[in-house]
């Protein structure tokens, strides 16, 4: 190929001057200068942008742990227990009767003449309640009357047929065996007369049954008959009755406690009677007897507490509240029911501890009180006890004791009616 042809395709021909082959042209020296600085840009940029991600990932890592932690951590109200001391009292539920209070029946059958006590009215012993007319047992009267004025004519005849037979006896004109016939026929009249005198006195009692009246002073609160009602006889059931009546100056309450507080009452204590619908009024009461023995089928020991009610304040009827002191001092503290953890190695209260985590403490229940229980041992009265703990608490966990807004109820007063409702 020419020279000229090499010169128009840029291509140099292999062949230096001795001056070009001892000293490189400057195009090439510059090059590689730049090449040098490109690549430790490059190289530089790598470096910061390894360190720029290995820092953002240990800001990530710190955050994601710091909110890991914060989310971790249980926020928690406590309380403390409080010693039980001589017992806190026992509420129970009753109701008020009178001290007296019997239903009225109607001894004699018939229909009502008149009714003249309705309910609310107050009644003394022996007041006309109502007036029964009762036909049968009229004529059965009378029927028994004449019964008996025959029997007596009877008894006459044979009382001087035998006299009369004993004066022949003694002439030797009769026998002893026509004697002895007529005196059999006078003693025969005179169990007949006295037959029929009793049977007349049994239908005028039952005539005196023809007006009910009141067995004691008190008040009528139901009233179950109407002018013209058929009545029958007896205590047909509670329907049958005609009247209800109660002593109310005076009040009882039944009420029946647990077995496991048999032991802790006594005849002669006092007793708190309040009623939700006067609210701040409490009536002493005082337990005047007990069963004596335990019902097995409840499982409880009645007991009757008397209140006077003169003011007429509490109703017969009404549902009350008792609360009943327990005797008998205990060293073991009060904790509401809320604080239980029912665990398959037994009851556990969780305890917020001043290092900011949790412990469990095995406690022993004594007394269950309803809405508050007796621990007899296992935690302590500065222990800080988590209120309502969830099922996953476990030892060693994180918690933040927060302060409620409303202090916790205090374990005191407590209803045995309601059972205790604990976590499991």
């Amino acid at each position: 190929m020419s020279e000229n042809r090499h010169a128009k395709l840029g291509i140099h021909e292999n062949k230096q001057s001795p001056d070009a082959a001892a000293t490189p042209p400057l195009a090439r020296a510059v090059i590689m200068r730049r090449a040098k600085l490109t690549g430790a840009a490059i190289l530089l940029l790598l470096i910061a942008g390894t360190i720029i991600n290995v820092v953002q990932r240990r800001a990530n890592a710190r955050a994601l742990s710091e909110a890991v932690g914060a989310q971790s951590t249980l926020y928690v109200s406590t309380i403390n227990a409080k010693a039980a001391g001589n017992g806190a009292p026992l509420l129970l539920p009753g109701t008020l009767q009178g001290i007296m209070e019997s239903p009225i029946y109607a001894r004699s059958s018939g229909y009502v003449l008149h009714w003249f006590k309705d309910i609310g009215s107050q009644v003394k012993k022996g007041d006309v309640l109502a007036e029964i007319d009762t036909p049968e047992i009229d004529q059965q009267l009378s029927q028994a009357i004449a019964a008996r004025q025959q029997a007596a004519s009877s008894l006459e005849l044979a009382r001087s047929s035998a006299e009369r037979w004993e004066a022949l006896r003694k002439k030797d004109a009769v026998t002893q065996q026509e004697l002895n016939e007529r005196n059999s026929a006078f003693t025969q009249g005179q169990a007949n007369l006295a037959a029929a005198e009793a049977n007349v006195r049994r239908l005028q009692k039952l005539e005196s049954f023809k007006q009910v009246v009141a067995p004691f002073a008190g008040v009528v609160t139901r009233r179950n008959v109407e002018v013209g009602d058929l009545i029958d006889a007896g205590n047909g059931g509670a329907g049958k009755a005609l009247f209800t009546l109660a002593q109310v100056d005076s009040l009882r309450v039944y009420v029946y406690v647990p077995q496991t507080y048999s032991q802790r009452l006594k005849a002669g204590d006092e007793v708190n009677i309040t009623q939700t619908e006067m609210p701040g009024q409490v009536f002493k009461g005082r337990v005047v007897r007990t069963a004596g023995a335990i019902d097995p089928a409840t499982r409880t020991l009645q007991i009757e507490i008397n209140l006077p009610n003169q003011e007429r304040k509490l109703l017969a009827g009404a549902y009350v509240q008792a609360a009943i002191p327990l005797s008998g001092s205990s060293s073991a503290l009060l904790v509401p029911s809320n604080v239980l953890l029912f665990r398959p190695e037994g009851p556990r209260i969780a305890v917020a501890g001043a290092d900011g985590r949790v412990k469990l403490h095995t406690v022993s229940i004594g007394h269950d009180l309803g809405n508050a229980l007796e621990i007899l041992s296992g935690i302590g009265v500065n222990d800080k006890l988590i209120v309502n703990p969830p099922d996953s608490l476990a030892d060693n966990d994180p918690v933040s004791v927060v302060q409620p807004k409303t202090s916790a109820p205090p374990a005191g007063t407590v209803a045995a009616s309601a059972p205790a409702k604990a976590k499991s």
